[in-house]
């Protein structure tokens, strides 16, 4: 298969980084999507923004309005309990096909990626919240690291569209949940050395219940 050219490689960029900023709140839920003020902020063209935004709304981080344009998605608790339910759901499954499959490059790959963000966890309980956007990517990488061996690349890529909407409410706190959290990732790499996958999902369910109240309590939301 070719590589992609030039314009192909400016829209699959527009498209990460007006995604990641929505992911993080730098475009707010409900904000109008003005197709001038974005030329200049991406330096691209009116065209690629068109492509890219009608690609966001397929994908639910926009919302498409016909003749009046495009605003970012708005949140509500209803749809982040509809979110977490659907990434406890996709991700017990992955663990479970993931704990029976991989090998000890699996492994590995787990201990690392939980090195990495056991660092970030501890600077965010010391108060370094500069390594936010760090903390997080960390965070996705352990729990994609868990799931690599499940054997579904269509799992694989559902599950990280998911976290994605889940991670933008988690954003939304500004706040970190501390060592619980930490606790509920040492809890899961050790079931996953163990391949113990019943455990993982237990601590998962329990993970991701945690994320879903400390939202609802310290966000802007409230629940349905």
């Amino acid at each position: 298969m070719p590589a992609p050219g030039p314009i192909a490689t400016v829209a699959e960029g527009t498209h990460g980084h007006i995604r990641t900023d929505i992911i993080f709140g730098r475009l707010r839920p409900g904000e109008k999507l003005k197709l001038e003020g974005l030329r200049t902020r991406y330096g691209v063209s009116v065209s690629t923004l068109r492509e890219t935004l009608n690609r966001l709304a397929s994908e639910g981080f926009v919302i498409a309005e016909g003749q009046k344009g495009f605003e970012v998605a708005p949140v509500s608790a209803a749809n982040l309990l509809e979110i977490s339910s659907l990434r406890t759901l996709l991700e017990c499954t992955a663990l479970e096909l993931s704990f029976a499959a991989g090998g000890l490059d699996w492994e590995g790959h787990v201990v690392a990626a939980h090195h990495k963000l056991h660092q970030m966890e501890l600077r965010m309980m010391a108060g370094d919240h500069s390594v936010k956007e760090e903390w997080k990517r960390y965070d996705w990488e352990f729990h994609q690291a868990l799931i690599s061996a499940c054997g579904s690349r269509e799992l694989m890529a559902l599950h990280a569209q998911v976290f994605d909407k889940y991670l933008r409410y988690q954003m939304l706190s500004l706040t970190y949940r501390g060592e619980t959290a930490a606790t509920e990732h040492r809890a899961m790499l050790e079931a996953a050395m163990a391949r113990d996958f019943a455990q993982a999902q237990k601590v998962l369910r329990a993970h991701i219940e945690g994320g879903v109240q400390h939202c609802l309590s310290a966000g802007d939301l409230r629940p349905a």
